[in-house]
């Protein structure tokens, strides 16, 4: 297993080069983020930063206190916003009742402690806690979202069905546990799902994975 997720890795890397990713420009943004992208494309989200940045809410304190209803105007372009601006809120009165308002403090914390600990919190499921410790902790942490389910079980590592706790642990069972590794082949699968390995009307022709692939393998 090592050497197959190693071998799509490097594939991976080959054809589509360092993604710098995750979008952010702190700790704070990339975590706002990470809760707004559920279940809504990037550009989205984005919209939605750029407008509580021009309100001057990207900060814990500022946010957390401003009108539950101007949050929900400003995030509107993210789908489900009223739902995420109280996903927000419980973020925001968890940071302040746990840490007094320190998100250094919850950084911190141990992998496993941060873990459980965000995932306590309202809104923020396995996903979402995955990204905010390895994108805003910066520590390893390995991500599963629908694109590396698509490509693993369209190349014939998984199933389909596995649960999220499986797949994160055949990752950080199998690969070193490094958080700039885990960072760049998570961003890589989300590019190569986006363009490639699309849900619908994969392009197999000439793709990176194609001679490992068993769906590509059909698909000829």
């Amino acid at each position: 297993m090592l050497s197959d997720l190693l071998l799509i890795y490097k594939r991976l890397f080959s054809a589509y080069g360092e993604q710098h990713w995750w979008p952010g420009t702190d700790p704070f943004e990339i975590i706002i983020g990470a809760i707004l992208t559920q279940q809504v494309a990037w550009k989205n989200v984005e919209k939605a930063l750029a407008a509580l940045k021009v309100a001057d809410l990207l900060s814990p304190e500022t946010l957390l206190h401003a009108p539950l209803d101007e949050v929900v105007a400003l995030i509107r372009p993210t789908m489900y916003y009223n739902a995420k601006a109280k996903k927000l809120r419980s973020f925001l009165l968890f940071l302040q009742e746990r840490h007094h308002g320190a998100l250094s403090d919850l950084l911190s914390l141990s992998l496993s402690s941060l873990r459980e600990e965000l995932l306590s919190v309202h809104g923020i499921g396995e996903e979402t806690a995955d990204s905010i410790i390895l994108y805003a902790a910066g520590k390893p942490s390995f991500v599963i979202d629908a694109y590396t389910r698509r490509i693993l079980q369209r190349v014939g590592l998984i199933g389909g069905a596995e649960p999220y706790a499986a797949l994160r642990d055949l990752f950080m069972e199998n690969i070193p546990r490094d958080a700039k590794l885990y960072n760049e082949y998570h961003a890589l699968f989300v590019r190569h799902g986006k363009e490639r390995c699309r849900s619908r009307g994969p392009l197999c022709s000439d793709c990176p994975l194609g001679d490992v692939c068993a769906y590509a393998a059909t698909a000829k």
